[in-house]
């Protein structure tokens, strides 16, 4: 059986946390979206689970960091191509996510942006013929 890995980000609007991830290209698992949560589909049994901040908590004890205020976490998406990373991003900002930091290192390429609860995310674009096989 292979292997998913489901990140959980708490959002203040579902809705709007939807409809700026539907510009960025991504598409939701409409069995697994209801009005509490909404299933993102990254890539082959790569998901991020968009959670209203009340049933976030649900499922800790902790404490719910505001994004905007503090990290809990930096989550990176490879893409095919440079132009690929600046279209998304270019994308993210005019959907009202803020600038990101951003590298350039010859064979990585990333650029990134806080989304609209603050999560840190990088868009990330590697050479293939400089990682080893």
């Amino acid at each position: 059986m292979a292997k998913e890995i489901y990140v959980n980000l708490p959002v203040f609007n579902l809705k709007k946390s939807m409809s700026f991830f539907s510009k960025l290209g991504f598409e939701f698992n409409k069995q697994f979206t209801d009005d509490n949560a909404a299933c993102m589909i990254v890539g082959p049994n790569i998901y991020v689970m968009l959670l209203v901040e009340e049933f976030f908590k649900t499922f800790t004890a902790k404490k719910i960091i505001d994004a905007k205020e503090g990290t809990e976490v930096n989550i990176c998406i490879s893409v095919e191509s440079r132009e690929k990373v600046d279209e998304m991003v270019k994308c993210a900002l005019a959907s009202g996510a803020k600038p990101g930091k951003s590298a350039d290192h010859g064979f990585m390429y990333f650029n990134g942006f806080e989304d609209l609860d603050g999560h840190n995310w990088e868009v990330m674009h590697m050479n293939p013929d400089h990682v080893e096989k």
